[in-house]
């Protein structure tokens, strides 16, 4: 049986590859503050990217992207903030979901590009 940490780290390995074979390149993972953790920061472009990458092995609970709640999407905007205070960039910036379902055999990814806006 695989540990849910192993199985997130293998994911957020996975989306990362994913995302550098489509023209997105790495600028930090796990980035963390008092108010999360942003999985993957990557650059398309001359856009920052905040990537929030989630993995289930089953849907009985609902899909990855699903995961992605409300509240979630609040904490992730709070620690890209932070970021931004720490790294000051003029770039525009989005937050995409990488959803991994990995049930046993080959996983399924699905990019979701620009999945939320928020404001504070």
């Amino acid at each position: 049986m695989i540990s849910r940490v192993t199985q997130g780290t293998a994911a957020e390995e996975l989306a990362c590859h994913y995302l550098e074979a489509r023209g997105l390149t790495l600028v930090m993972r796990n980035f963390r503050c008092r108010w999360g953790e942003l999985d993957l920061i990557m650059r398309d472009s001359e856009q920052l990217v905040f990537v929030e990458v989630r993995s289930r092995r089953y849907t009985r609970y609902g899909t990855p992207a699903e995961s992605v709640t409300r509240a979630k999407q609040q904490r992730l905007l709070r620690a890209a903030a932070f970021y931004l205070q720490c790294q000051p960039l003029d770039l525009p910036c989005r937050f995409d979901v990488v959803a991994v379902l990995q049930p046993g055999g080959a996983a399924r990814i699905e990019w979701i590009r620009d999945a939320f806006q928020l404001t504070l």
